[in-house]
């Protein structure tokens, strides 16, 4: 094996390996669920500002995802993990551990409470819609810092 041929093979080995190594990081996968999370608010935020049909299919494969995050999300924030791979938590995550705790379960009590009642038009949609997305700002404006 010639040297570039032995170069390239450790590239490609590194460049394969480094992602899988970060995507265990807790602060990757709490990104990642926010990404879930906003693609999810997203969707249903077109149909209730008028930018796409309401599709109930839709609303509640959004709802169940949030359901999911919204249940699994605490668990990514361990001691430790306060900063890194550009991490937006915010300190008071862990200096009011309750706090947010409690937040992510009013969090899940509402996604849970919004999918079960699988809103069937657009008026329900927007039920439900708002207060779910309310505690999104809430927790974003106290556990989560500003971009710059």
């Amino acid at each position: 094996m010639n040297f570039k041929t032995l170069f390239a093979a450790a590239l490609i080995g590194s460049a394969a390996f480094s992602p899988a190594i970060a995507a265990d990081e807790p602060q990757v996968v709490r990104q990642e669920l926010m990404k879930k999370n906003g693609g999810a608010v997203g969707a249903m935020a077109k149909m209730v500002k008028g930018e796409a049909d309401f599709n109930a299919d839709a609303v509640l494969a959004a709802l169940t995802s949030i359901s999911e995050v919204a249940g699994s999300f605490g668990e990514y924030f361990p001691e430790g993990s306060e900063t890194g791979f550009e991490t937006e938590a915010a300190p008071a995550i862990w200096s009011d551990r309750a706090g947010f705790d409690a937040a992510l379960a009013k969090y899940k009590t509402d996604a849970d409470a919004a999918l079960a009642a699988a809103p069937a038009d657009l008026d329900a949609l927007k039920a439900v819609f708002g207060p779910l997305t309310k505690n999104c700002g809430a927790c974003h404006e106290t556990y989560r810092l500003k971009k710059s």
